[in-house]
């Protein structure tokens, strides 16, 4: 038995962030990670031409700046060298290849009774700390809907964890299913490398250039909402035109206030807009089922594919090992209560990274984490 004052679990930027947070507070900890790597879904599991989506003003890790000389939207090599950096500066040495897999508060002892596993040496550790902090973050599995019959689907299906590039795909006819900034993306990388690329759009969704969405962020900061919205959603439409006719609508609400309520993030257009409109990149509406190579979408369209690229998220599975009855996490494996409130449960129990509001998410979180432990 191990005993430790603070327990994080995850070496994402989550993790690294509220051990920085500790840090510069005196507070000593322990972070593990089942990976073999800090940062893995960013090192492993995205793809090439990934670019921070926001500025790096919005994106940096507490006590850590971009430097000047950095681009406006940070490389995925860029952010991983960040990151390593980070790391090295403020002597974060997370264990590796330590597998969590049960947690549960002692109430005789004060402590979280953490089961864990070491899969390189096939060994059982037990850790009993003060504090719990889960930072395994939003997207530790790739997450696939159901759809009737894919498995008969005689082409490559993949999550978009496991795309890298277009570059094998020239030629080929593939389907991207999710229309989010990764599903917009890869797209529009495929189209670029020669496939005869389709995507699927099913709800409403905000397309944004980035500068407007920079505009509306710092906005926002002295100005209500209410008015920043409407304000950039116009000037989108400027932009962009009505794309209503190409199978894509805005919701109701706009993008910051429904950011701020839900989660769900405008996406930048790095182009794919254009190929659309110019009939380079096919937009569908929901798949019915799949029958061999073929799918079968809503309004009675269907079409021959080579390959599916499932860009449909992610999702946690903290809540498969955290066993909390005061259910800091609901079934999703996401915080119960909303944000701002979301990050602290009972019996000093914490989450850094799980409310859906990226980098400077993380951010406030780690520094609330490290403010009332101290405290």
């Amino acid at each position: 038995m191990e005993e430790l004052v603070v327990l994080i679990v995850g070496a994402g930027p989550a993790g690294l962030a509220t051990a920085a947070c500790l840090s510069h507070r005196s507070i000593p900890y322990l972070i593990v990670e089942r990976e073999d790597c800090s940062a893995s879904l960013w090192r492993s599991r995205t793809y090439d031409r990934l670019k921070l989506h926001l500025a790096k003003e919005f994106c940096a890790l507490p006590y850590m700046p971009y430097p000047d000389s950095a681009p406006t939207y940070i490389p995925k090599r860029e952010f991983i060298k960040y990151v390593d950096h980070y790391t090295e500066h403020f002597d974060i040495n997370p264990r590796y290849c330590i597998c969590v897999e049960s947690a549960a508060y002692d109430g005789e002892t004060n402590r979280w009774a953490v089961a864990a596993r070491d899969t390189v040496a096939g060994t059982e550790i037990l850790f009993a700390a003060r504090f719990l902090v889960v930072a395994t973050g939003e997207n530790a599995v790739g997450s696939i809907p159901t759809i009737p019959r894919l498995e008969s689907f005689r082409g490559e299906a993949i999550h978009s964890s496991a795309y890298k590039s277009g570059t094998s795909y020239a030629g080929k006819s593939v389907l991207v299913v999710g229309s989010g900034n990764s599903g917009m993306e890869i797209a529009y990388d495929l189209a670029r490398h020669g496939a005869n690329t389709s995507i699927v759009v099913r709800s409403p969704v905000h397309i944004m250039t980035k500068e407007l969405i920079r505009l509306g962020m710092t906005l926002v900061k002295y100005i209500p909402v209410t008015i920043v919205d409407p304000l950039i959603v116009n000037s989108a439409n400027f932009v962009f035109g009505d794309l209503s006719g190409h199978g894509i609508v805005r919701p109701k609400i706009g993008p910051l206030l429904l950011k701020s309520k839900t989660g769900r993030s405008a996406v930048i257009d790095v182009g794919t807009v254009r190929l659309i409109k110019n009939g380079v990149i096919k937009v569908f509406g929901g798949i019915l089922n799949v029958v061999g190579s073929k799918v079968e979408f809503e309004g009675g369209k269907h079409r021959s594919f080579d390959a599916i690229v499932f860009a449909t998220g992610y999702r946690s599975t903290a809540n498969l090992w955290l066993k909390d009855d005061k259910c800091l996490l609901n079934s999703d494996g996401l915080p119960k209560n909303d944000y701002p409130n979301h990050w602290k449960g009972a019996n000093g129990v914490y989450c850094a990274g799980l409310a859906r509001r990226g980098l400077a998410g993380i951010s406030k979180d780690a520094m609330n984490i490290a403010n009332d432990i101290v405290v």
